[in-house]
């Protein structure tokens, strides 16, 4: 064996006899309580950190276990806990001077849980607001805390309601790493996670300096969501009914005031009404978005809706009010092409007569969203211009009615010239009132009424006496506005009924009149009609 040999053996063993007894002749555990204690100062929470073991090889400190308490105003558990803690030491300092320099920390497989509370708060927004109260004859940590490393690795998110049974969503496999931690200054960070029915979430940018509550931290970061599973990941309310699937990609910055965000998301098979059913489009917002922090309340600055080459946008502001979130918005959509659109109205809860479609011409809308998320109301006018009705023929619906029966409609389609109504559609159904429907090959249909929330019609309606057989002057069924019908049935099924009702007293008043020689103006109180 060679001398250098020797001495390289010789060396080895003595590194390797250093890393057994050296940690032997330090008691770890006595720094315990200071590490508790500058974590429980930065982070505004009572932290406990089980029993302690130093490696020299590896220069760390690792910890049994670690559980960080949440605020009492939500739970009296633990707002993050797990089995194992890690933290990097400079390994001299805490052999020969005894002083404990955190360079970095890891915790692995941690369960964190996230709470709402009344007031739309948050459980984690009091993180940093305030330094837990030293042990007896301990000094408060006076320096802010600095970490070089800080790394969450395969962690699991509970996201709930305090004091609530209701289930919590889970996000998995979170990831968090901090390169430069302070308690003082700005820093970078990166955030990932599984999301609930798939999918996942991204964050890089910038976060600090933590003063004040978490809530009111400054933070920049750009954000890709993939695979968003609107119904089950919890970013939507359920109340609203909305589901679908979605990609986002953004921008968030705020500074601890005011948080602003911009960017677009795409949706697909989405749903926007609790009665609907799933778009067979995609669907696109570019947004962006002004949040008040303290108010909870924000302003929608843009929101274009895209369809294929159909366009709306949508502004107005919001209030979140308890579990739910106040609107008031304004949509305009001015002549949106029908054949883009046509895939999307089932989403909307818009259905049409079975096995029939919208082909060709324009629709227009100008709209309010106000009321609540959980029960919307939405009301304004709309248009729909040069378009057909595809496979459903009005005149065998119309047959049943006197005068009416046998008009020519353009055959198994509906040609429609100009149809227009003022809508306003709740929770309790749909009213459509002030109808003007333009049909070139038969007339004009005027009227009004209600669907119900199961899809049910009630509507008087009256077809302009113009475009009606001469059966009607015979009949003398018919009145100043036309010949009267009910709509009734559904939606997907409408019946189109005599409005025997109507009919009765228009022959009334047709018959008078026709015996004081067309002079009803003595009798006007009579039917309706005041006296001139």
């Amino acid at each position: 064996m060679t001398r250098g040999v020797r001495i390289a053996l010789i060396a080895a063993g003595a590194v390797l006899l250093a890393g057994v007894l050296l940690p032997k002749l330090v008691n770890v555990n006595s720094f315990r309580p200071m590490l508790e204690r500058e974590l429980s100062s930065a982070l505004g929470r009572a932290v406990k950190v089980g029993n302690l073991s130093f490696s020299l090889f590896s220069g760390s400190l690792s910890a049994d276990d670690i559980s960080i308490a949440d605020d009492p105003a939500f739970s009296q558990g633990a707002f993050l806990a797990a089995k194992k803690f890690e933290a990097g030491v400079e390994v001299l300092p805490l052999v020969f001077g005894k002083t404990l320099h955190v360079t970095g920390i890891r915790i692995d497989a941690p369960q964190i849980a996230l709470l709402k509370g009344p007031g739309n708060r948050w459980n984690f927004a009091t993180l940093g607001s305030g330094a837990a109260p030293a042990a007896k004859g301990e000094k408060p940590a006076e320096q802010a805390l600095s970490v070089d490393k800080v790394e969450i690795t395969k962690g699991r998110i509970l996201v709930g309601t305090a004091n609530s049974a209701e289930k919590p969503y889970a996000y998995e496999d979170v990831s968090l790493e901090v390169k430069g931690f302070s308690t003082s200054a700005k820093f970078p960070l990166e955030i990932g996670a599984k999301l609930p029915g798939g999918g996942s979430f991204d964050l890089k940018g910038t976060c600090g300096p933590l003063k004040g509550a978490a809530g009111q931290v400054p933070v920049e970061a750009a954000i890709k969501v993939k695979n968003l599973d609107l119904a089950l990941s919890g970013f939507v309310e359920p109340a609203t009914g909305i589901q679908g699937i979605a990609d986002f990609e953004g921008v968030l910055a705020s500074n601890g005031q005011v948080a602003k965000a911009n960017g677009t998301l795409s949706a697909e098979k989405l749903k926007l009404a609790s009665h609907g059913s799933p778009s067979a489009v995609p669907v696109s917002l570019k947004f962006a978005v002004e949040h008040r922090l303290a108010s909870d309340s924000g302003q929608l600055m843009l929101g274009d809706v895209g369809i294929g080459k159909a366009a709306a946008h949508i502004t107005g502001s919001y209030q979140v009010q308890g579990n739910a979130t106040g609107w008031n918005l304004k949509l305009s959509a001015p002549a949106m092409p029908v054949d883009e659109i046509q895939a999307v109205l089932p989403a909307l809860g818009v259905v049409l007569p079975s096995g029939s479609k919208l082909e060709g011409g324009t629709l227009s809308a100008d709209l309010a969203v106000t009321g609540s998320s959980a029960a919307p109301v939405v009301a304004g006018a709309v248009k729909l211009a040069n378009a057909k009705l595809a496979s459903f023929d009005l005149a065998s619906k119309l047959a049943v009615i006197p005068a009416l029966g046998g008009k020519n409609t353009g055959g198994r389609d509906t040609t429609i010239q100009d149809l227009s109504a003022n809508v306003n559609s709740g929770p309790d159904g749909t009213q459509a009132n002030v109808i003007h429907l333009a049909l070139p090959a038969f007339g004009t249909i005027t009227g009004g009424g209600t669907v119900s929330p199961s899809g049910a019609l009630s509507f008087a309606m009256n077809a302009d006496i113009a475009a009606a057989s001469g059966m009607v002057q015979k009949a003398g069924i018919g009145g100043e506005s036309g010949v009267p019908f009910l709509i009734e049935g559904t939606t997907s099924n409408p019946k189109f009924l005599p409005n025997a009702k109507a009919m009765a007293g228009n022959a009334a008043r047709n018959a008078v009149s026709g015996a004081l020689g067309g002079n009803v103006s003595g009798l006007g109180g009579l039917f309706g009609k005041k006296k001139k």
